[in-house]
């Protein structure tokens, strides 16, 4: 060999190593653990103002990290808000806008080529996984989680299923696995002659498994298992959706705290003996499994590694459905509104964020944000800006997280064809609601906020600020700034023929 070529072997070594050392010393981009509870209200966790149930370690997460104050989920009810945040579309522009059921099991799907959050970390050198409720895609569709994206998956696909917490079966990847509970409706009623203060009388309402415990069980396992590289671990909970149902040495807690009149099942879902410390005990087994996730994630060296966002999927549910009681808890913590409305209770959500070593301890902010938003963060956290999409309705919440200045959001929109057909969008302090966008069939107008007239469309102007509970309605003494967000209403909604809203697609 000569001299020649031998220095210049000795130099391609000297390059092979240098960068295997810069590789091997390069931060690794951090694990990201997303847990979205289902249902839970703005005021249901002490971090939120919470006075009754004990959430011990989310006011931890909080008083570790930052508070948003004003941040909207992607929807009212469940499947359009899960897809705003797979997508990072407002409901104006995203596939699912609603509900919607398929029979044998599962929901409306979202197409084979949907551009995901689980799909672009992936191809950024993420493992992801996902646990819990689904509800974006049916066994067999387009919209499973392994084609959306996920390398496992295990839970409910279906959110009717998802009702149940001793359901018969749940989804591992795209095998259904009987879990050993008899099956048995979520939607029943005690009849007439039924002693209520019998607990044998309750006892047809529980199984043998609860599926939360086997869901998150298999969140920590995949944990461990892809602990070397990054994760993105995301549990979509279905605590403390109904029906109302938790074990027995969670309900202990709770049972004698305070009045607890029984619930009979007469405004559907199960009956419960004591709804309320059921609820109570729900919402605390779900902070001790995010306990259990934290300990985890110490245990194993990753915490100053992991970034974590808790926050919920709306609001809660409106007192007529079901035995939840929202009043009695301040679920919604004092705003106006439940599940299905676009006031506030409806969507605006409790939501916490932890990264040790960057994000600061105990701070909060009032920054309008929403789901949309957390696409372009999490990819930007994950160092891989240049796969964020074209066109989004998100902007990355980075600056914000770091305590950096931020420009304000310059609007939020949201639409629904549910519920009589809504729409709102929030300017500053400015929100403005429409209703009455969609006919509703017969015997739904109950469930939501009171209507209008038959074909009145009005819009409604709140000024956040100074109404923060929107009791007033001020569009008459401001017609400049109801002509401008009305302008909004109009722009941000694309009509889609699977979600109409009449009363907007007929203008167009």
């Amino acid at each position: 060999m000569s001299t020649l070529r031998f220095l210049r072997g000795c130099a391609l070594l000297a390059v092979l190593l240098t960068t295997v050392a810069i590789a091997a010393t390069a931060p690794r981009p951090p694990n990201i653990i997303f847990i979205l509870a289902d249902d839970l209200g703005y005021g249901d966790i002490g971090a939120f103002g919470q006075k009754i149930i004990r959430t011990p370690n989310l006011d931890r997460l909080a008083a570790e990290g930052l508070r948003f104050t004003q941040h909207y989920s992607g929807n009212n009810v469940c499947a359009p808000s899960r897809c705003v945040l797979m997508t990072g579309l407002h409901p104006g522009h995203a596939f699912i806008r609603d509900n919607r059921e398929l029979k044998p099991e599962g929901q409306f799907p979202i197409p084979a080529d949907t551009v995901t959050l689980p799909k672009l970390l992936r191809a950024a050198g993420y493992t992801t996984g996902g646990f819990g409720k689904w509800g974006l895609g049916g066994p067999g569709t387009t919209g499973v989680p392994l084609k959306q994206g996920f390398d496992h998956f295990y839970g409910y696909n279906c959110q009717a299923v998802a009702h149940n917490f001793y359901p018969t079966h749940l989804w591992d990847d795209e095998r259904h696995i009987e879990i050993g509970n008899a099956p048995f409706s979520a939607h029943q009623k005690l009849p007439p002659d039924a002693d209520l203060a019998a607990p044998a009388t309750y006892a047809s309402f529980t199984g043998k498994v609860y599926a939360p415990d086997l869901i998150n069980e298999q969140a920590r396992a995949f944990i461990r298992a892809h602990q070397s590289r990054p994760f993105f671990c995301y549990v979509p909970t279905t605590v403390p959706h109904l029906a109302l149902q938790i074990p027995d040495d969670s309900l202990a807690e709770y049972l004698g705290k305070f009045p607890d009149p029984p619930y009979d099942g007469s405004r559907g879902y199960l009956p419960h003996q004591h709804p309320r410390a059921a609820y109570a005990a729900m919402v605390t087994r779900l902070d001790r499994e995010i306990g259990r996730l934290l300990d985890l994630v110490k245990e194993i060296g990753l915490d100053r590694d992991t970034l974590w966002v808790f926050t919920s999927d709306n609001g809660p549910l409106y007192d007529r459905l079901g035995g939840t009681d929202a009043e009695f808890f301040n679920s919604h913590g004092g705003l106006r509104g439940r599940k299905g409305s676009f006031y506030e209770g409806g969507f605006r959500v409790p939501t916490i964020v932890r990264w040790p070593g960057h994000i600061a301890a105990g701070t909060s902010s009032d920054r309008v944000s929403g789901f949309e938003d957390w696409l372009p963060t999490l990819l930007e956290i994950a160092g891989a800006t240049a796969r964020t999409p074209a066109g989004l309705d998100g902007i990355s919440l980075v600056p914000t997280l770091l305590g950096q200045p931020q420009p304000p959001r310059p609007f939020l929109y949201r639409e629904s064809p549910g519920y009589g057909g809504q729409q709102t969008v929030r300017v500053g302090d400015w929100k403005a609601v429409r209703q009455n966008l969609r006919p509703r069939p017969a015997g739904k107008a109950a469930k939501a906020a009171p209507a209008l007239a038959p074909g009145t469309v009005k819009t409604e102007l709140y000024d956040l600020a100074r109404d923060p509970t929107e009791t007033t309605d001020v569009a008459a003494q401001h017609p400049d700034v109801l002509a401008r967000l009305e302008a909004l209403l109009a722009a941000q909604h694309v009509p889609s023929a699977d979600f109409p809203l009449p009363a907007l697609d007929r203008r167009r």
